[in-house]
This record gives structure tokens, C-alpha cells and sequence, in this order.
């Protein structure tokens, strides 16, 4: 086929099909005694499966993969692919854990708050019942962000303690810190854990999406794959 007819296929202009073929996203065209590009089927397959994997994956990896696969280093490719299949079962695990925590944050009942302003971090801590290395902890993980005196004193307000109390609760449960840290941060930013939750279930639905786009590319790189 001819370059024209390659770019309306692939859904893209004759300049991007020339420069993903020079940089080895799809394979040299055959020429004509004329000089002319003559393109067939697999080139089609390649830049298809080059437009799914960017979608699913981004341009950088696309680009990793389609270049192994057309420079003849199958296993590079694969390897690749292998690699953003695996990432995607880890986001899934992400997302699980987050929605855990916060739909335990969300049955977390609002608690009258101590009669002081702020509290000093060996206050809080016998308010909540831990050692002030745990509360610290939790701090080092983020799930905890006091402001500082001008002393340098760590000062935990009406926010802080709820957010403590919360953390106890949750670490009570085996939630891990990094997630539990990332659930107060998202009840911080949405105002309540209903609505953080209610991103989280978008958030699925894009890694679905991505999922979906990474198995269609899949399908073509299979095609391209020799054996």
C-alpha cells in the first residue's frame, strides 16, 4: 500500500508514519525501481499495535517495545510487555488497598475533639495511646503532617488528632502506612472519604480501560511476533 493509504488506516498523517519508521517503530518500507514506499499488512499491524501500547503503556515504553520487536529482539520485547502486564496487577493491588482503608475511614465515627487548641507530640500521644517513636513514624510515612512551633516543637491541632486517631484505628486493622498515608491525603484533598472513594472507583475504571488497551495490543504485537 502506499504511504497514504498506511497513514489513513493507522489514522495518522504521512509524516508520522516516515518518522516512526525512522526510528524503528515499524519496519523499512520496500522501495519501487522508482524510490517510492511500499507498504504491507505488518506495517499496519506494527503501527496499530504502536498506537494501542502508547495509549495503554505511554510513548516511551511503546516505543521500547516496538523497537525491540521490530529490530529483532524478541525476547527484549516481551520482557517489556511482561513488565507493564505486571505493573497493571500492581496498581489493581494499589487501588484494593486504598479502597479498603478508605471505606474503613469512612465508617470512622467524628470524635469530640481535646479541650486544648493544639497538642505537643507526648499529649497526643497518651490521647491516642501510642508512643510518641509511633506517632513519629506515622509522620515519616506521611500519614501524619504536623505543623512546627516556632521552637521547632511538633504541634498537633483538632485535624492532626483526628487524623491520629484515625491511623490507630487503621494500623489496628493491617492497613499499611504508605496506603493508609495516601487515604488521609485524599480525604484531605476531597473533603470527605465518600469522595475519595468515589475516585478510586474511577480510577478503576481507567485501569480497566488501560487494561483493555494493553491486551488489544497484545493481539497485534502477536501477530508481529515470529514463531
Amino acid at each position: 500500500m502506499r504511504p497514504v493509504d498506511l497513514a489513513r488506516a493507522a489514522g495518522m498523517s504521512q509524516q508520522a508514519v516516515r518518522n516512526y519508521e525512522a526510528q524503528g517503530i515499524i519496519y523499512p518500507a520496500a522501495r519501487t525501481e522508482h524510490g517510492y514506499r511500499v507498504y504491507e499488512q505488518r506495517h499496519l499491524d506494527a503501527l496499530l499495535a504502536f498506537v494501542a501500547l502508547s495509549g495503554a503503556v505511554g510513548h516511551a515504553t511503546g516505543v521500547s517495545i516496538m523497537t525491540a520487536l521490530v529490530g529483532g529482539r524478541t525476547d527484549d520485547a516481551l520482557e517489556a510487555l511482561d513488565r507493564a502486564h505486571a505493573q497493571i496487577v500492581t496498581d489493581r493491588e494499589t487501588l484494593r488497598q486504598l479502597d479498603g482503608v478508605l471505606r474503613a475511614a469512612s465508617r470512622f465515627p467524628r470524635s469530640p475533639q481535646p479541650a486544648h487548641a493544639t497538642l505537643t507530640v507526648g499529649e497526643l500521644a497518651r490521647h491516642i495511646g501510642v508512643t510518641a517513636a509511633t506517632l513519629r513514624s506515622w509522620e515519616r510515612a506521611g500519614a501524619l503532617r504536623p505543623r512546627r512551633h516556632h521552637t521547632g516543637h511538633r504541634v498537633y491541632t483538632p485535624r492532626d488528632v483526628q487524623d491520629a486517631r484515625l491511623v490507630y484505628l487503621l494500623r489496628r486493622g493491617h492497613f499499611p502506612l504508605p496506603r493508609i498515608a495516601q487515604a488521609i491525603s485524599r480525604i484531605h484533598r476531597d473533603g470527605a472519604a465518600g469522595t475519595a472513594l468515589h475516585q478510586v472507583q474511577e480510577w478503576r475504571q481507567r485501569l480497566n480501560e488501560q487494561s483493555m488497551t494493553l491486551l488489544k495490543a497484545s493481539a497485534r504485537l502477536a501477530k508481529l511476533c515470529p514463531g
